[in-house]
């Protein structure tokens, strides 16, 4: 059985204050919950809300990190950077560095690879835009992405790997793939998985849903055979709303 894991992508909002606050009050509202749990706030705030989240149920995210360890990289931050101070998990691959800053498979294949080897967590994202769902090619590019991202990463390694499906043309839109739609990529992307290494890893492999997830849909899109979980975007950044999405099944 495979542990659901809501995670919340705070993107370019709050200020060191705010995000702190905010940890404080999804610390104590979800000390018992029984989900696997992280919030990435932005680079300004990742030290000052990691001493909240320490030795809670909470685990602690970055939004994106640099291909390299250090060097002549500006406005990057570093691998060793994000380990100084705590950070458990990196999202890389999201659909904004891939389509606004122009990340490449390539590029979103070397930070994971080096997210691993310093002993990460990784979330890696995958997802097709409107254009490219409606010329019949979703699973496609969600295949080739998977591939990509995953390229030279081995089997032991793939348990700290997490993949999220996020359709782009549902990302802070409103708009959300049905359940059943959404599951069939996942179920896409598990079977990709099974080609690439094996059953066992496939069945293993969590998959979150991210695209407009809010406390009204959250529970049916979880209901879904290969639904694992939640990237959270806007439905992240309030307590009252994050709160009942991370509890979908109380």
């Amino acid at each position: 059985m495979r542990q659901s894991f809501i995670a919340g992508n705070w993107k370019m909002h709050k200020t060191p204050a705010e995000a702190v606050a905010l940890a404080e009050e999804l610390k104590k509202g979800l000390s018992d919950c029984k989900h696997k749990l992280l919030i990435a706030p932005s680079f300004t705030a990742l030290d000052a809300v990691s001493k909240v989240v320490k030795g809670s149920n909470i685990l602690l995210g970055a939004q994106n990190m640099a291909t390299v360890e250090e060097g002549a990289h500006t406005g990057e931050t570093s691998v060793l950077m994000l380990k100084a101070i705590g950070v458990d998990v990196v999202i890389l691959g999201h659909s904004e560095r891939r389509h606004v800053y122009g990340e490449t498979d390539e590029m979103i294949n070397t930070k994971v690879k080096l997210a691993l080897e310093h002993g990460f967590e990784v979330i890696l994202c995958v997802g097709e835009t409107l254009e490219e769902r409606e010329a019949g090619n979703a699973e496609k590019v969600v295949k080739t992405q998977t591939e990509s991202g995953l390229k030279d990463v081995t089997e032991a390694q793939l348990e700290k790997v997490t993949i999220a499906y996020e359709p782009v043309w549902a990302i802070g839109t409103g708009k959300t793939a049905t359940p059943e739609d959404a599951d069939q990529i996942h179920k896409v992307t598990r079977d990709t998985v099974k080609n690439l290494y094996s059953d066992a890893a496939a069945e293993k492999m969590i998959i979150q849903y991210g695209g407009s997830v809010k406390p009204n849909n959250a529970a049916q899109l979880m209901s879904m055979e290969n639904i694992d979980g939640a990237l959270v975007g806007g439905a992240s950044l309030k307590a009252d709303l994050f709160l009942p999405i991370a509890e979908y099944d109380k």
